[in-house]
């Protein structure tokens, strides 16, 4: 009897959910440390106090709102899947159906140069698709499974995830720094047993925020070098030994491979329909490659 044991990664999405939890209880408790705790308070004091606690008060809603909207559209967005029946198709098959940008919808979804075949989903994969263990399909331009998120980010919710990272960073670096003045007091104010409560709500947040954005920081400099070389996290070993990687096309064409080409929609976790249409790397099945772009 063969065990499939690659089977068992999908327990890993239970371990998703508590991450979720804990994202929720991380939020919670830095909200009540800046917003209740610390600068709330001071907003009706009156003078600079009250300018500048409003002007964080601001700026930390609206980085939240942000990072939420980014990390609800990260975990229920399909990051891509491949349709049923998918094959490649050859040179002379591709003249038929058509692989310019304005290939017919039915065509266009379904056939694509290159690809491959998945044994476990039994179908065909398209470039740049990789199956996941934990998923148990195949997920197009597969960048990594996030248990952050209980999804694989892929071809089509990359830029959410990529906003979710840069907004956390930012509201990280932000509670970390706005913080610290109530962090350095916390040891003189901790022998107050009438404010220990609140002193240690302000450390707790302090010390997860600024571990967090340390960590991020990392992760977000690590994917601002993928996006610049239009590289995912699985190619990354793919691409070793490549003088130049074929779907590098330049840092200005690979930033809109992923945020697209309506500059007003590049901080939102939203794509113009006209970009839908006109970028298929946007949906994940067919990807211009320097051979095209040079041509």
């Amino acid at each position: 009897m063969e065990i499939n044991v690659f089977k068992f990664c999908s327990g890993l999405r239970v371990l998703g959910h508590v991450m979720i939890l804990l994202v929720a209880a991380i939020v919670g408790v830095s909200y009540y440390a800046v917003v209740f705790l610390t600068y709330g308070p001071q907003l009706l004091r009156g003078g600079f106090d009250s300018f500048l606690s409003f002007t964080i008060v601001i700026i930390f809603h609206v980085l939240l709102v942000l990072l939420l909207w980014s990390y609800i559209r990260v975990v229920l967005k399909d990051p891509g899947s491949v349709p049923e029946n998918w094959r490649a198709v050859s040179g002379e098959e591709s003249l038929e159906v058509g692989t310019s940008l304005a290939a017919a919808e039915d065509g266009f979804e379904r056939r694509s140069r290159g690809g491959g075949y998945c044994i476990h989903c039994q179908n065909g994969k398209p470039p740049r698709c990789h199956h996941c263990s934990i998923c148990q399909r195949c997920v197009l331009k597969m960048d990594h499974h996030c248990v952050w998120v209980v999804n694989c980010v892929g071809a089509c919710n990359y830029k959410f995830f990529l906003l979710f990272l840069l907004y956390t960073f930012l509201e990280t670096t932000m509670v970390t720094i706005v913080l610290l003045p109530s962090f350095i007091n916390f040891f003189g104010e901790a022998k107050n047993h009438s404010s220990a409560a609140k002193s240690a709500i302000i450390f707790l947040a302090f010390v997860l925020n600024f571990a967090f954005a340390l960590s991020l920081l990392c992760f977000v400099v690590m994917h601002a070098s993928l996006l610049s070389s239009n590289t995912t996290s699985v190619e990354v070993h793919e691409k070793k030994g490549v003088i130049r990687w074929k779907y590098d096309l330049g840092r200005k064409k690979n930033f809109e491979q992923v945020f697209g080409t309506k500059k007003s929609l590049w901080l939102f976790p939203l794509f113009s329909e006209d970009d839908l249409k006109k970028i298929p790397a946007l949906r994940g099945l067919e990807f211009p490659t320097r051979s095209d772009v040079d041509a």
